[in-house]
């Protein structure tokens, strides 16, 4: 029991020093100070001796503080360079709690109604887009259409993969391997505004990308 609490002491400290570290670092810390408890208590409920419970608290503070993604100082530059490039247009650019690039592109950026037609808006910020791709080619995308409620699932499932599908074949068309793009559609299933207005349905008209450098297991 007391090296439990020793443990979870330990998992404190390391949470309290999070004030001083940047967003990744305080992630991650985070990340192993959780497992580390979650580690020391399943030593613990296992009736496992104290060194038993000092290990599974180091092998859930190692889970902890390995993430599917990193937040590298090259993501930290297209961030920024998507910042620069969507300025003012209405896409919405942000770095997600598990170390992923997001860009929210919104309906009157990126689709009229019922199509799957690129806008003409849309275009430079999909140029600069894929020459962050290129050159940064160890990174995955994620582009995920969806629609609002009106119309049926019929169309508005097909019509969000091919929202989808067309963004990808733009940055194809721009030197953006294929292979690194996955697509999906929603259609309107997942709505962050209220469909019963006519702002809320072009909240809900949009495109979601994002952009992942995956963890590298350490040898």
């Amino acid at each position: 029991m007391k090296k439990t609490i020793v443990v979870l002491a330990v998992a404190s400290m390391a949470l309290a020093g999070c004030q001083n570290m940047s967003d990744t670092q305080r992630r991650t810390a985070i990340g192993t100070g959780a497992g580390a408890v979650a580690g020391a208590a399943l030593g613990s409920l296992i009736g496992g001796s104290g060194t038993a419970t000092r290990n599974a608290a180091v092998l859930g503070a190692a889970a902890g503080g390995i993430g599917t993604y990193i937040w590298s100082q090259r993501m930290e530059q297209q961030k920024q360079a998507m910042e620069q490039a969507t300025q003012g247009t209405g896409v919405e650019v942000t770095q997600t709690a598990d170390n992923q690039l997001k860009l929210n592109v919104p309906s009157d950026v990126s689709f009229d109604v019922n199509s799957a037609q690129i806008k003409p808006n849309l275009a430079p910020v999909l140029d600069r887009f894929a020459q962050t791709l290129n050159a940064n080619p160890g990174t995955t995308v994620r582009i995920i259409g969806h629609t609002d409620n009106t119309g049926t699932d019929a169309i508005n499932d097909p019509l969000s993969v091919n929202r989808a599908a067309s963004t990808r074949q733009y940055l194809a068309a721009r030197g953006v391997d294929p292979a690194r793009i996955a697509i999906d559609g929603r259609g309107s299933r997942e709505p962050i505004a209220d469909n019963s207005t006519p702002q809320g349905r072009a909240m809900n008209r949009r495109v979601e990308i994002y952009v992942g450098e995956a963890q590298v297991a350490q040898r």
